[in-house]
Formats: C-alpha cells, structure tokens, sequence
C-alpha cells in the first residue's frame, strides 16, 4: 500500500510533543513492513531544515476564499530518515522556526487559522496533479483534519473522493475551533453539508476529520475510552462514531532510543550491563546540574503545560522536601510562562535538591533518561504517552498517574508483575505518596534493581504498533 501522511510535525525535522515522535516512527516501520509509506509537512524555517539538502519537484498555486497562493513542494534528498519527505513551502505562512509557538515570545502564532488551512489545501492541490495518487491519506489531529473534508466535499479535489482516510486523535485538548465563517477561506462545496464543519455552532475542524475520515484512531485503547466520556463537547460524536473508531497503542522506534547505542550518551549499556552503565550517566548529570547522586533522581520531560501535570510538580518537590524524604528532582521542557517563573525560584530555594532547564534539548532528554532512577510524569490527560516508553527502555521506572496511555501501559509494582509507580487521583497527596513509595524502593537495592532489568526487556516497539495500523488500512480496501 501506498500511504501518505499528513502532519505538523515530525521528528528530527519538527517536533513539538509525541505528535512528531509518531509522524517519525510509523512511516518507517511501515516500509520496513513491505508498503510504501511518505510525510507530507509543512517548509519550517528551522535550523534543522536549513541546512537539510531538499530538491523542488513542484510548483503551484491553491485558492484561499476569494483569492489564491503560490506554493511549492521540496522533496528531502539527505539525510535517509527510513521514508520519503515532502515539504510543502507556502511564503508568509511557514518561514519562520516554530511549529505553533513563537520561540522568542512563547506565544501561538496568530494566524494559525490562516497556516493550517493553507498547508491542507495546498498539500492536496499538489496529490490531484500527481500521476499516482495515494492509496491511504492519514491525517493527524486538527491540523489536518479538514482534509477529509475538503476530497469528499470540496468539487475541486472529488477525483480524489474515493481515497479512503484516516484521522488519528493524538490530542483532543485541541479541535480548531474558529466562527462559522472561516469555511470561506476554503475551496468552493455544496453548503447544503455545511453541517459537516459546523460544531456547536461554529466551525471545528476536528469534528469535521471524525464525521468525514472513513476511520478515526486514538493513540490507546485508554485514551479512546476516556474521549467517548469527555472531550470538550466531542464524546457525544465519538460515541455516534465508534464503529469506525479505534485505539492503536503507540510504540517507539528502538533504534533511535537504545540505550546501547544512542550516541547522547556518556556510557552505553543493555539490561546486561545496566547497572554500571546507568550509575555512570547518574553520576555524570548528577555532577554536571550539582545534585547529590546518592539519592534518588526523579526527572520530568516535556511541555509545562496544565495537561501534563506540570502545574503539580513544584508542589510535589516542596512537599517531598518538607517532608524530608530523601530525594532529588530535576525538569527539562518548556511551556507556560509562569511556569518558568516558578521553577527558577525554585531552582534558588532548593539548590541541591532540584534544577531544571527551561528549553528543548532532545540531547539532554535522552542522558536524563539514562541518568535518572525516575520519570514523573503526574498528567491530567495522556493520550498515548511516549515519555514513560522511553525511560522503560534506558532502565528509568515510571511515576504516572492512571490516565490514557500511562494506565495502559504502566502496572503497579503492588500488582502483579509490576514494574511501575501509579496514582489514582490528580491530587498532591496521591502524588507526593507515589514519590514516597519510590524513596523506599530505591532503597530495597535488589528489588530496585530487579524491576529496572523487567522494563528494560519489555517490548513497545513500532514493529507491534504498525501492525495494528496495517490491519486498520486493509479493512478499508
């Protein structure tokens, strides 16, 4: 099968959450599969990809309401990320270095509306002059979500309507809510669907992708489940829509977070030999953000931001500390600004027990990963969780909470083959319990040691994952 997608971001080249972690992955194992998969994303202007090697292999102009544009497509010759990448380059809109932030102000850009629209049209202006179409589009989360919409819908694209599509939930936090008149700004269709775009009144391009995609997927069966209860007004349709609807539980891409070969490391290591190779890297984070090694390391990767909990993790560490519980902690991401205020207070307050840095540093992730007994991740909502997946792999047991993707894949060490630290309840007590419970297994060595080799050895490979995709593909054939 021939399948391309359609997505905002995408690792190395743009990353901004687990959305470009996927959009990296799954392309590549399902050509090591046999298919022949392709990522369409849209010409940032980021370092990454200024100094990638690109070719122009098409130029064109999309209509846009009452006018059009120019755009053009740039296909990746250098490096081999395992599958065809396919930029598309709209002036004005995309040449700039943020998916959806700003980097100097922290704040969403404000046209987004204006972006995204764009990015879908002209992505499908270019398939319609394409000699050999797609014979899956998977779309993903808002950002594309219209372009189920537009084949079906828009007279323009319906060479293309019998192109079966896919939408994959990643977020629903996020939907593209905008007024009902920006259906405008897209190419002309039968108003007589306008209720297709139409939500509550007004335009949501998410609701749009599950009522017009032929299936619509979530990033775990858990997640799926807790959209259906709540999703800021959409469970009502996704319940309506179930029986095109299903939970594919992520992987990751073991090649690329393998602690015995990942070259961000001090020392590399496997569940043969972990025991030296994570007290090394420990050692080595520990000296370099001044933490005492000797206690405990509980780490947090990731965007500070309300979903994930964020807002919780300076009350855990005071809370730890007030309690004297021996422990160290330290944050890697960014996010909401006063967010930042509070962890560099908090940085001058516990000197010694807590650091952080306030940025994105995929290099430093993966020696936190390494280094860290830990991962805290207290999320009000996890859709799929990726984090945990990663630390599991370095030897690092997960601290969750039980939401979305972390109930399914992290069992309590108090359950039966357990291996990991859950809490019910997005409450400070629960939390800072959970952290308690870690304090005292880091100090039973033999058991601690013993769970780090059991998640080291599990498997939430991509190869798992991709299967499940693959099934979900040929059903619609």
């Amino acid at each position: 099968m021939k399948i391309a997608h359609i997505t905002a971001e995408c690792y190395p080249v743009a990353k901004a959450g687990g959305l470009g972690d996927v959009a990296g992955s799954l392309p590549k194992y399902l050509n090591k599969a046999g298919h022949q998969a392709s990522v369409i994303l849209p010409h940032y202007h980021n370092k990454w990809l200024q100094e990638a090697e690109t070719e122009l292999i098409f130029e064109g102009r999309a209509p846009f309401g009452k006018s059009s544009f120019p755009f053009r497509i740039s296909r990746l010759k250098k490096p081999d990320l395992g599958f065809e990448l396919f930029l598309v380059d709209i002036p004005g809109r995309f040449d700039r270095p943020g998916v959806y932030l700003d980097p100097w102000s922290g704040y969403p850009y404000w046209d987004e509306k204006e972006r995204f629209f764009s990015f879908q049209i002209a992505t499908l202006e270019w398939i319609l002059h394409l000699d050999e179409k797609p014979e899956i589009i998977h779309c993903h989360d808002h950002h594309t979500a219209l372009v189920p919409f537009m084949i079906t819908q828009c007279h323009r694209f319906k060479p293309m309507k019998t192109i079966p599509t896919v939408l994959t939930i990643h977020n629903g936090e996020y939907q593209g809510r905008y007024e009902m008149s920006s259906v405008s700004l897209l190419p002309d269709f039968d108003y007589y669907n306008m209720g297709l775009l139409d939500w509550d009144g007004g335009m949501n391009a998410l609701a749009a992708g599950i009522k017009a995609a032929w299936r619509v997927s979530t990033v775990s069966e858990g997640y799926l489940k807790e959209l259906q209860e709540y999703c800021h007004g959409l469970e009502i349709l996704l319940r309506q829509e179930s029986q095109k609807s299903t939970g594919i539980l992520n992987g990751i891409d073991n090649e690329v977070w393998d602690p015995s070969t990942d070259p961000f490391l001090k020392v590399n290591y496997s569940s043969r030999n972990y025991k030296i190779g994570k007290s090394e890297n420990k050692n080595a984070l520990c000296e370099q953000f001044s933490l005492d090694e000797d206690r405990p390391l509980f780490s947090f990767i990731g965007r500070l931001v309300r979903e994930k909990g964020a807002d919780l993790i300076p009350e855990i560490i005071k809370e730890s500390i007030a309690r004297n519980l021996n422990a160290s902690f330290f944050v890697l991401g960014t996010g909401e600004p006063y967010l930042h205020s509070v962890f560099e207070g908090l940085q001058s307050n516990y000197t010694g027990y807590f650091d952080s840095r306030l940025e994105y540093n995929e290099e430093l992730a993966h020696r936190i990963y390494a280094g860290s007994d830990f991962l805290l991740m207290p999320s009000r909502v996890e859709p799929c969780g990726l984090n945990q997946l990663y630390s599991m792999r370095y030897g690092t047991i997960p601290l969750v909470r039980k939401t979305g993707g972390l109930a399914d894949t992290v069992i309590d060490i108090r359950e039966e083959n357990g291996y990991g630290l859950v809490f019910e309840n997005f409450n400070l007590e629960e939390a800072v319990n959970a952290v308690e419970r870690g304090v005292e297994l880091f100090e039973k060595k033999r058991l601690f040691n013993s769970k780090q080799r059991q998640i080291m050895n599990l498997d939430f490979s991509w190869d798992k994952a991709a299967k499940n995709y693959i099934k979900m593909y040929q059903s619609m054939k």
